[in-house]
This record gives C-alpha cells, structure tokens and sequence, in this order.
C-alpha cells in the first residue's frame, strides 16, 4: 500500500526510516533526533513539561527533567497525595488528575510529555501526546499489549517528535562498550542466551480479593483503571504498587525487568521479532488474574543476517539456568546462587545475564548490563576492546540522569546522536518481550509460533486475543 504523501515527504520521516535501518544493521548513528522546529523553539525559549504519573518512580523522572532546565509546567497523578507532594517541588505547575484533561488544557503550552504509569496506560497517554507532537519520554516497559508497542513506535515514525522509553542501562558506557565487543566477535557466534531476574517482588499467582473498600479521598480510581475493565477498589491490591502481578494493570516480571536485563543482548544481537516461545515452566495465568509466581521461557530467533540462530531463555521467579552454566561464572557469584538454591533465609535472589558463544561467553551481574565479564578469563587476558562506535554520553551522572541528559538535549536539537532507546528499538524490544506473556497464557510445554508481521500466532490462536485489548468507555487511543 502506498505510503500517504506527507509521509514521504517529510525530512524527519525519512531520517527516522533511515537511521532505524542503520541500526537494524548494527549499526548505531543515532536515531529520532528532533524536529528543526523544536531546536529552533529552544534557542528562544526553554522547554516545557507535563509530567503524567509523578508518584515512585515518576517523581524521580520529572526532577530529572527539570534538573535540565525544562520548566514543569503541569502535574498529574489519580492520587492527591502525590500531586500535593509534587507540587511544594514545583509549586508554579498546575494540577490534574487526569492526564486527558492535562493535555486538553496545556497542549500549547508544553514541548514535552513524560508518562510514568501503571503499564496498562502509557500507551493511552504516549500516543496522545505524539499526536499533538510532544516529545515523549515514557517509562519501561513500553506498553502493556504487543499492539500498543506497534502503534507506540509507528506513530512515533508518523509525527517525528523525539522518543525515550526509560531503560535508564541503555545510557550506560558499560552496555555500550558490551554490545561493540559482543558486535566484534570477541566471543564468536552467539547460540545461547541465559537472562533471570530476582522478581517479582510484588504478589503473584494469586485471585481476585472478595468484596471492596471505600475508595480513598483524593484518589481518582476511575482515571487508575482507565482502558482497563473496571474492578472495585480492593486496599493494598492494586495501587499503589502491586498492580505489576495482575494481567489487566502490569505485565509482571517479564515486563517489569526484561527491557533492563534483556537490553543489551538484544541490541548486540538484535534480537526481536522471535518465531516461537515456549513455557517451560509454566504454573500457568492464576484465574486469569495473575502472572505465575514463577516461569522459565524459551524463545527462538532464526538466522538474522550473519547472526546464528539463537534460542533466548528466560528465568524469574527464583528460577535459574542449569548448574553446567552457573559453574562457569566467577566464583563469587556462583556462591550467591548456591546460597540462593540453598535457601539461606535471607531471600537475596539473583539476576543475571549470560551470552554463550563459539569463543567464550559474556557474564554480566548488572541488572543494566553496565558491567560485564569475558569468560574463562585465561581466554581473554591480552583481549583488546574494539574502538568505540557507538556514542558516549558527555553527561557526568547517575545513570537515570545521563538517561534524561540525552533525552532533553536531543529535544533542545543539541545532541546530534539522538536518543538511542528510541520509540523504534524500544518498541521492537517491547514487542519482543511481551510475546513471552502470551505464552504464559497457554500450557506448560506449549510451543508458540509467532508472525511478527501480522502479530498473530498461527497454530495458537487462542492468544491472539491478547495481543491487542478493547479499551473501556470512552478512554481511547
């Protein structure tokens, strides 16, 4: 189907299909870097925002945007609390407690959009503001659905605004440097990768609480639910952080932590758009309520390119890959498993992330991949690195700062590079990821075929329900 004028058209368009290509290729220059218009705007005037969601880990995003001279002009949160919070750090920013009607009011008046909220709404929220041609920086994962993931990252290829999902790791020289040696060959073809996390440490396998509570004063549950069916307000269930176990609001550890822990073998690797997953272990979506309290998956990736097949697993829960390859890791860490296998009581599960090649493997303790080991070590002892291709940040700061560092220079036009976990990868990584849920969905054991292309599995059609959702009432995207 022919492609609409205006987007053929469109200098920023076509840079944006350009640089996702190079990148495809593996190779990084950049991507998504701002409209002209908005450089320009900002030479005059400093950027404004409008941060939705500023409780947990939202408060820390908006300080960071406004640590970069952006000027907070509007807060929402559905709790009164929050906003009460926010608002003695930023007492000039008008309050909502409805994003909807935040953008409504301040869409001429605001450059950028942040969205830290509850997974089941961010796309609700992100692709609205694209449309009015914000830039948009939104929290991990992406979205909640494989669809929203799509539209996320094609609307964002649409409008060209400045993109960033908040997988804070990918602004790390560390995960840089780890994708240029992995790129390089230093450990040879990659055939395996072994990645488990220490969550979820939040409820689940667990049913629907019985009966309801008052809703709080000052808490606007009807925008808390928003495209989700509506449920009573249950205390201590749902807000204000359990909602990652339970299938309607979160996407449980798999989302929770894969777009960190996942990150950087799927860049070096470029591992997206898997042709099959399976549940290992599976106890299965507990009374369609909520992820398993624990999973094993297998993904597989074909051929892509030069790059072997790759069979891609998964372990949450205090599951963990086989004794055979945690005996090659550095002793240190091998005792902390085996504290972890012995049940010492102090309940300190481990995370991790291993890529076995044809020449060695790569290790890395770091939930970010910001630090990394080249195993056996004998192997690699006169190893040098590769020359940097990829850009550094000259930003000195935690690691979530230089994340927001590139994120508002890109939009003030004063970082060429661009940010590097762009709507286009962080959608694809997204996509990726969220293909593991719908294998959840189906029995232990139970081979999953994937079509990226049309976003359906062809021989288990019973999950292709959940790849999209129907959003409640009048909440729409």
């Amino acid at each position: 189907m022919a492609q609409p004028k205006h987007l053929k058209t469109s200098p920023s368009r076509r840079r944006f299909m350009q640089q996702s290509a190079i990148l495809g290729a593996g190779v990084w220059t950049g991507t998504q870097v701002t409209s002209r218009l908005s450089g320009q705007e900002s030479a005059l005037n400093a950027l404004s925002a409008a941060c939705v969601g500023i409780g947990g880990k939202g408060s820390s995003d908006c300080s960071h945007i406004g640590e970069q001279g952006v000027r907070i002009a509007g807060l929402c949160d559905v709790d009164q609390g929050n906003l009460t919070k926010k608002g003695r750090e930023f007492p000039d920013a008008a309050k909502f407690d409805d994003f909807r009607e935040m953008l409504d009011q301040l869409g001429d008046k605001v450059d950028i959009v942040t969205v830290s909220t509850p997974d089941h709404t961010h796309a609700a929220a992100a692709v609205r503001a694209m449309r009015m041609k914000k830039n948009v920086y939104c929290q991990k994962p992406l979205t909640w659905s494989i669809g929203e993931a799509r539209l996320m990252r094609e609307t964002a290829a649409e409008t060209g605004v400045v993109t960033q999902m908040g997988n804070q790791g990918t602004s790390e020289n560390g995960l840089r440097e780890a994708v240029e040696v992995i790129r390089s060959g230093a450990i040879g073809d990659v055939t395996e990768v072994h990645v488990w996390t220490n969550r979820p440490v939040w409820p689940q396998g667990l049913g629907r609480p019985a009966g309801e509570d008052p809703i709080p004063e000052g808490l606007n549950w009807e925008a808390w639910i928003g495209p989700a069916p509506m449920r009573p307000f249950k205390k201590g269930a749902y807000h204000s952080f359990n909602w990652r176990g339970w299938t309607d609001f979160g996407t449980g550890a798999l989302g929770d932590m894969a777009c960190h822990t996942t990150n950087m073998p799927v860049m070096a690797l470029e591992l997206w758009d898997p042709v099959a997953v399976t549940a290992v272990k599976n106890p299965g979506i507990f009374e369609g309520e909520t992820f398993p309290g624990s999973s094993t998956l297998q993904f597989e990736f074909p051929q892509r390119g030069k790059l072997a097949p790759t069979k891609f697993m998964w372990y949450d829960g205090g599951n963990l890959p086989d004794e055979a390859l945690i005996s090659q890791l550095p002793e240190s860490f091998q005792k902390r498993v085996k504290a972890q296998r012995d049940g010492d009581g102090k309940g300190r599960k481990t995370s991790g992330a291993v890529l076995v090649g044809t020449k060695g493997i790569m290790f890395s303790p770091d939930d970010y991949g910001a630090k990394f080991y080249l195993l056996p070590e004998e192997n690699f002892v006169d190893y040098k690195k590769p020359e940097p291709v990829l850009p550094r940040i000259p930003f000195n700061g935690g690691g979530d700062q230089r994340h927001k560092w590139e994120f508002v220079s890109t939009c003030k036009g004063e970082y060429e590079p661009g940010t590097m976990s762009n709507f286009d990868y962080a959608g694809r990584l997204t996509e990726t990821i969220l293909v593991g849920n719908l294998a959840m969905r189906a029995g232990e054991g139970q081979r999953i075929e994937w079509d990226a292309k049309s976003m359906t599995s062809p021989n288990v059609a019973a999950v292709n329900e959940f790849v999209n959702r129907e959003y409640r009432g009048d909440w729409k995207l």
